[in-house]
């Protein structure tokens, strides 16, 4: 009986972030197709928007299964994208990159990892490192980006990596400050997140970054809160 009782609970919430992830694609396709907005905008409104869900998820305390699932197919119609042109909002940038199919894959992994623990903080960590993190890095690197070097023949530029500094040092001590409070702990883990993750985002090839630095700041921020 019990089970039946929660069904309905659960189609709920999984009609909201399907709501949510539906509104997002829209509104980047429609920039995309009906804009002339440059094709990394529209990219970016994917990657922080989608990013955002993980929060739904930890806060309406969604199942595990239902993101494990989300991730998987998700990273299935990625993939599917990259040979058929179905999502130019999110495949429309001008280099060999899996990120998206990455993006996915990571945030199956946190919530398989976490979500049984009773610890989605860190999944939610990790995954919007990543989103705010490198969505506001790239946006800043191309447009103010003056000081550059080079890592493994990729350009990069000092402001966007600093930017990714801050950014995850502050979306890390917000989760941590929401959960354990303003303890020092909370402050030396999330620099040290913060440098784990701006140094796997300027080193990381193909994308892969979207796979690294959200396993890698969950990891780090679990294992160092165990410590």
């Amino acid at each position: 009986m019990s089970i039946f009782s929660e069904i309905p609970t659960v189609w709920l919430q999984i009609s909201l972030v399907g709501i949510w992830l539906g509104s997002i694609l829209l509104i980047a396709e429609g920039l995309s197709r009906f804009t002339a907005v440059d094709p990394e905008v529209s990219r970016k409104v994917v990657h922080i928007g989608t990013g955002n869900v993980i929060l739904l998820a930890w806060w309406l305390e969604i199942p595990g299964w239902v993101g494990i699932t989300a991730g998987i197919l998700a990273g299935t119609i990625a993939l599917i994208s990259y040979k058929v042109p179905i999502l130019p909002s999110v495949n429309s940038i001008n280099r060999r990159s899996f990120g998206t199919f990455f993006y996915a894959v990571s945030i199956a992994v946190l919530v398989a990892w976490f979500w049984p623990l009773q610890n989605q903080e860190y999944a939610a960590l990790g995954i919007l490192v990543m989103t705010w993190g490198d969505g506001l890095a790239g946006a800043i690197g191309q447009k103010y980006g003056k000081h550059l070097y080079r890592v493994w023949g990729m350009q990069k530029s000092w402001e966007g990596s600093a930017t990714m500094f801050v950014v995850s040092f502050a979306v890390s001590s917000s989760i941590l400050l929401s959960v354990q409070g303003s303890v020092w702990q909370t402050w030396a883990v999330s620099a040290v997140v913060a440098v784990v993750a701006a140094t796997l985002e300027s080193v990381s090839k193909w994308g892969i970054d979207n796979l690294t630095v959200p396993i890698g700041s969950g990891a780090i921020a679990f294992f160092l809160d165990r410590l």
